[in-house]
């Protein structure tokens, strides 16, 4: 699994994007990432490792499950997720994560389907305990070539201030 993500990385990263400090941030702002082949090998290296589901590791059980194919876990969505933030065009400067709310399982992720993430920002404000960060949250989904959304979840995370007061 690892090989495949790095060996993804490397192939597919173009531009360092611009750093986003708390200041920077708009609210309704939506950032979008490059797109992200899900590949059959991953999804089975994956589920082995952390969601061994019969339907994520063999595509017989995958087809006779609700799935009816071979399909990602949640984890790998997440984990998916998480790397693609890193292919923002503007990546926030963030100093911890604070924690979120649900992991929305929408539809299937099957070997070979394309996903990128979406990002919109629906909240900011400032640390009340801490004046050289801000605390930002956001909306992340994954969404396939066809538009569909299909894993989505939200998050809060301190984001350093260009300027700490």
């Amino acid at each position: 699994y690892a090989r495949s993500l790095s060996t993804a990385h490397h192939r597919n990263s173009v531009n360092t994007p611009e750093l986003l400090y708390f200041e920077d941030i708009v609210l309704g702002d939506v950032l979008q990432s490059r797109w992200y082949r899900v590949e059959r090998d991953a999804i089975i290296d994956f589920a082995r490792a952390w969601d061994p589901q019969p339907f994520h590791l063999d595509e017989d059980a995958a087809r006779a499950s609700i799935f009816g194919g071979l399909a990602a876990c949640a984890p790998h969505l997440f984990a998916i997720l998480s790397r693609l933030s890193f292919d923002l065009p503007r990546r926030l400067v963030i100093i911890a994560g604070l924690g979120g709310d649900g992991l929305d399982l929408i539809a299937p992720v099957f070997a070979d389907t394309e996903v990128r993430l979406i990002r919109e920002f629906t909240a900011a404000r400032s640390s009340k305990s801490r004046p050289e960060v801000g605390i930002a949250t956001f909306a992340d989904r994954l969404e396939n070539r066809d538009g569909q959304t299909v894993f989505k979840t939200a998050g809060s995370v301190l984001v350093a201030r260009r300027d700490p007061a």
